[in-house]
């Protein structure tokens, strides 16, 4: 039952989340580095090959007016997305997707009616 409710609350929340997506960049090569500097945070991501069919993607964010760097791991397999907002920097959507090579990430702001209203 539980778990009805939470997967009805988390597709109700995709379909009401509209991402805007601003500034995008693909890494098409093993240890090839992306960039991103839209928003409060720059972003510099790069993957390598793991087991299998997975590529262990690493992305490193930057506070601009300063502070400590944030770093996420993640295994995509092929045609995997996964999006997220940082700690602290609520409003500011990161999308990662993987086909084939070539890892895209993109960035944006969440248009979730509420994205600003929740605490960080």
């Amino acid at each position: 039952m539980i778990r009805k409710i939470l997967s009805a609350s988390l597709l109700t929340a995709l379909f009401l989340a509209t991402p805007a997506f601003a500034e995008e960049a693909t890494v098409g090569r093993p240890i090839e580095a992306g960039s991103l500097h839209n928003g409060r945070l720059d972003m510099v991501v790069y993957y390598v090959p793991i087991d299998g069919d997975l590529l262990e993607v690493t992305a490193t964010f930057a506070p601009k007016g300063g502070g400590d760097p944030l770093r996420v791991v993640m295994g995509l397999a092929d045609r995997d997305s996964v999006a997220f907002s940082m700690p602290g920097y609520r409003g500011s959507l990161y999308a990662f997707s993987r086909s084939g090579e070539d890892v895209t990430v993109a960035t944006g702001t969440d248009k979730h009616p509420r994205a600003d209203a929740l605490p960080d």
